[in-house]
């Protein structure tokens, strides 16, 4: 007996429905400008910052986090911006073309 049938047997009026998973890339909404992806500096500190994204916050928030954990860094979404800190320009262009997304390198 797998835990499946003992939750079953625990519950048997409940309706036991197959999870679709969290990391659902057909939700994400693709757009036909690209992604800009620039590298300034704040505060003498490297910063790399997308922007130009025109779908859903909540889809571009679920990018952001994608990036940082892909990455191993830091970073936020601000002002329908993601900023991730360091300069990653070549490696975040290539996780969006993985995706799916056209890109622009900005700056340096």
């Amino acid at each position: 007996m797998d835990l499946q049938d003992q939750l079953k047997n625990l519950f048997p009026d409940h309706d036991f429905k197959e999870e679709a998973e969290e990391n659902n890339e057909e939700g994400i909404w693709m757009q036909e400008e690209p992604l800009l992806c620039k590298y300034v500096k704040r505060k003498g500190k490297p910063v790399t910052i997308i922007e130009g994204y025109t779908g859903a916050d909540d889809d571009f928030k679920k990018l952001a986090k994608e990036i940082k954990v892909t990455l191993s860094v830091g970073g936020s979404f601000k002002n329908d911006q993601i900023i991730i800190q360091g300069d990653y320009r070549d490696k975040i262009i290539d996780i969006l073309k993985e995706k799916g997304f056209k890109t622009k390198r900005v700056g340096g």
